[in-house]
């Protein structure tokens, strides 16, 4: 009779705990606000001779027609983020002869030329390519923060230099491995997480870099959200399902 009644406790226990886990998670997915509506850039601000919605997603886009220079960026007008999590989906394709194109997710950033829309700050990447895709990059900054695959800490500019000092601490996963994982041309899923000087990119899952900013100077604390297109080749990018949670 006592056993009965220990494993029926225990059974309770476990019950509980299920209920508790699938209470959490049910109480995270409420916490993310959709800003974006899928039906038109309200919201979102750009030149509009570059961006529209099509098919439901934020889409930029570039032809002989229509040059973009310097990259710009269409501005989400919901106000600064500090820390957050940003869940979207990405699609890229070079119009061009060797398919080449890239673009970014502008996370607390700021406006450095309004009527061109240009922005400066970190960037999440990924291209219609097999390099740079889920690295941390400062637009208009310090460049590349992390590659793809690395753990580091970013230490300020030494003097005399021009780069930061960038200690590679360990691996988040192989870089090939994190490509293969990319899907070419198609709908991918980008999570950004921004923790105090703690910054994480995952594009379907994985892991692509993991960075902590400790230059006190040039390390944003917060700012705006921005995405990108970016200069040269003709180019098609679009991006669907923008939640964030603050």
């Amino acid at each position: 009779m006592k056993r009965t009644q220990s494993y029926s406790k225990v059974a309770l226990c476990a019950a509980f705990s299920v209920l508790f886990a699938f209470g959490a998670l049910a109480q995270e997915k409420k916490k993310f606000k959709k800003i974006f509506n899928g039906k038109d850039l309200s919201g979102w601000e750009g030149l509009p001779q570059f961006w529209s919605v099509q098919d439901g997603a934020i889409t930029g886009q570039t032809d002989d027609d229509n040059v973009v220079d310097p990259n710009t960026f269409i501005v989400w007008q919901g106000g600064e983020v500090a820390d957050f999590v940003l869940l979207l989906k990405f699609k890229i394709v070079g119009n061009n002869d060797d398919g080449w194109a890239n673009s970014g997710i502008q996370y607390r950033a700021k406006v450095l030329d309004a009527a061109k829309f240009s922005v400066g700050g970190y960037q999440a990447d990924f291209e219609a390519g097999t390099k740079y895709s889920g690295i941390l990059y400062e637009e208009r900054g310090r460049g590349i923060l992390a590659l793809r695959g690395q753990k580091v800490e970013v230490h300020p500019i030494p003097e005399g230099k021009k780069k930061p000092e960038i200690k590679v601490k360990g691996s988040v996963g192989d870089s090939d491995e994190i490509q293969a994982a990319i899907k070419q041309g198609d709908w991918n899923d980008y999570r950004i997480v921004a923790r105090g000087n703690r910054l994480m990119h995952f594009i379907n899952g994985k892991k692509t870099v993991d960075v902590t900013d400790l230059d006190a100077e040039k390390a944003a604390k917060s700012g705006i959200l921005a995405l990108q297109l970016h200069k040269g080749k003709n180019m098609t990018v679009q991006f669907k399902n923008i939640r964030l949670r603050q």
